[in-house]
């Protein structure tokens, strides 16, 4: 009796998971589908019914995924009138999957332009702080992914995921909530143009200037954490213009 209870339970729980990935996927499909400007700003998605023909999924399956749409502000839903999409001012650019999205599927320059822009404006300040709220934790944490960093290419999945992570307790050292909530923009941005550099076989190493940055951060100097992480960012910009300026196109998806 309690193995056919278990078992009953085992299915429930694999059938709740199998629905939840359905809506998961329609989710992103349709999201990507939107980013990349196949479902344009003000125009209707299909009605309820056709996409769940289309699709073959359920209604419930497929209303879940328009609420995750609509949670992102990618869409409205309006009673009566459908589902449309809303203008790219409205959608929010600082959800992980919204970011990933635009990053994964060829970001036009100018969103590249808004990142590194964002970034100068947020990195050099939280390394100030960083310098002066680091704990002794933090310090444990950069050198961690510097070693990482030092053990593995820096064109490498290795390298890619400690340089992501020396960024991390970057923000997390600044001590401040809102700073942190910028996290997975910079690591989506840091991730990005390290996998183009990659595939593109750029040799600038990053880990002399986490090097230096770290031990501006370790002796509490402010301004030279502030200067080195403008220099940083700005070596990954001139790396990327570079590659435009010579006529590479922009990666795919």
């Amino acid at each position: 009796m309690e193995e056919a209870l278990e078992g009953r339970s085992a299915r429930r729980l694999d059938a709740t998971r199998n629905v939840e990935l359905l809506h998961t996927t329609v989710a992103r499909d349709l999201g990507i589908a939107i980013v990349q400007g196949r479902h344009k700003p003000g125009e209707l998605l299909p009605s309820e019914l056709t996409a769940v023909q289309t699709l073959k999924i359920s209604r419930p399956a497929y209303r879940e995924a328009i609420r995750m749409l609509a949670a992102k502000n990618l869409v409205e839903i309006r009673p009566k009138s459908g589902t449309r999409v809303l203008p790219r001012r409205q959608w929010n650019l600082l959800d992980p999957d919204v970011l990933g999205w635009i990053l994964q599927n060829g970001p036009p320059d100018t969103f590249l332009t808004a990142l590194f822009d964002v970034r100068m404006i947020v990195e050099p300040a939280a390394a100030a702080l960083a310098a002066q709220r680091r704990t002794q934790t933090h310090l444990e944490q950069m050198t961690d992914a510097l070693d990482i960093m030092g053990q593995h290419p820096h064109d490498s999945p290795e390298g890619q995921a400690a340089d992501e992570a020396f960024h991390r307790v970057l923000l997390d050292a600044a001590d401040n909530e809102v700073l942190s909530q910028l996290a997975s923009l910079i690591g989506a941005s840091v991730s990005y143009i390290a996998e183009f550099k990659r595939s593109r076989h750029v040799p600038r190493d990053p880990k002399p200037d986490h090097d230096a940055l770290f031990r501006a951060i370790a002796a509490r100097r402010s301004e030279a954490a502030r200067s080195i992480v403008q220099n940083l960012i700005g070596h990954a910009r001139e790396d990327m213009e570079t590659l435009f300026d010579d006529g590479d196109p922009m990666p795919p998806g």
